[in-house]
């Protein structure tokens, strides 16, 4: 599941960035790949966090 996530990290704001250069040209691209980024970043935390509390219950 955190491998899912740092795999994520590269993966998504790539297509983010490919999306935006490919629907809107060069501003869009930053915003495709910063979206991309946060998206990643997000599922990042959320792997962790649950990682976490996977770990307390024992």
């Amino acid at each position: 599941m955190v491998a899912l996530g740092c795999l994520l990290l590269v993966v998504l704001p790539l297509l983010g960035f490919m999306g935006g250069a490919y629907l809107g040209g060069g501003n869009a691209t930053l915003w495709g790949a910063g979206i991309g980024l946060v998206l990643a970043v997000a599922s990042c935390a959320l792997a962790g966090y649950a990682l976490v509390q996977a770990s307390r219950r024992r």
